[in-house]
């Protein structure tokens, strides 16, 4: 910062996914100096769009005649977003030292790069923005040699070994939730907030041991609210502990017998954690924005 007050980062972060934009102005020894967000994620830009956005929540950190590097994750590096930055293809580290994707900008303050992605061909899969999260955790324990569950719209189960990420699995259980609880005949029944911890856990336990009657279990929280009177609080618990549960069962491969770390915003790794211990595990929890602050550090040494 200099004398009159203006942010001068040595570098600005970049976490840019599908529905918002985040960067932070750091210094080369890691401090965070301001932070800005906005809602232009990558589905609500069109082509060319880009540069306009990102400047319009960092251009008050720029001096005239100095370039400052910005490094991104996430979707923004899509075949939808800025510009592609290929895939790599796992088993491969997280970040590792192939060079970083450069987009072409017309401001010319700013160079910016963007953290590849990473694919896996059989079964197929992909992630974006998740890789720089599993980078930021091994910054913080190189050793770490497990499992890293990232809940969210969708939910990866990522095997680590020798600083590799191995083998994964999506599933898409935060965007089922969403559409159920808004956009099918359930949205009359589920709040938009409020918890049961009570019935969660039964939900979770019900999905995991009879996964078949699930189907029929979803309508139920529909007629036990036009019946008996099904608090929403309690049918948003429900609907979350049969999706969650699902998908645990599906998942045991990973988690099962595994040192488990979960990366999350709190609100939704919270409810990863409870499930997971319900069976008898003891996950670790790492915030995602620390874990994401971190990656996109270690990819931002890859150029300086």
């Amino acid at each position: 910062m200099n004398e009159l007050g203006k942010i001068e980062p040595d570098w600005i972060a970049v976490d840019w996914g599908t529905t918002h934009l985040r960067a932070w102005a750091m210094s080369n020894e890691g401090e965070v100096l301001e932070s800005a967000t906005s809602e232009a994620g990558m589905s609500k830009l069109s082509t060319g769009a880009f540069e306009s956005a990102l400047m319009n929540i960092i251009s008050g950190w720029l001096a005239d005649g100095e370039i400052t590097p910005v490094v991104s994750c996430g979707m923004v590096g899509s075949r939808q977003g800025w510009i592609e930055a290929p895939y790599r293809v796992a088993p491969c580290e997280p970040i590792d030292h192939s060079p970083l994707t450069r987009a072409q900008t017309t401001d010319s303050r700013i160079e910016f790069y963007v953290v590849p992605g990473i694919k896996q061909t059989s079964p197929a899969d992909v992630m974006r923005g998740e890789e720089t999260q599993i980078a930021g955790l091994l910054a913080q324990e190189p050793d770490f040699d497990g499992v890293v569950c990232l809940p969210g719209t969708h939910t990866k189960w990522v095997r680590i070994s020798a600083g590799e990420v191995v083998h994964f699995s999506t599933y898409l259980t935060g965007e089922l939730f969403s559409l159920l609880s808004s956009k099918s005949v359930l949205r009359h029944s589920i709040a938009q907030n409020g918890w049961d911890a009570i019935a969660f856990k039964a939900a979770i336990d019900d999905a995991i041991t009879k996964p078949s009657t699930i189907a029929a279990r979803l309508f139920l929280l529909r007629s036990e609210a036009l019946i008996s009177d099904l608090s929403p609080e309690t049918a948003r618990a429900r609907l979350s502990g049969y999706l969650i549960g699902l998908e645990l069962g599906a998942a045991r491969q990973y988690w099962l017998g595994q040192n488990v770390v979960i990366i999350g915003d709190e609100k939704i790794s919270g409810a990863y954690y409870s499930a997971i211990s319900a069976q008898g595990w003891a996950p670790k929890k790492y915030e995602a924005q620390l874990m994401t602050l971190a990656g996109i550090s270690s990819a931002y040494l890859k150029i300086r």
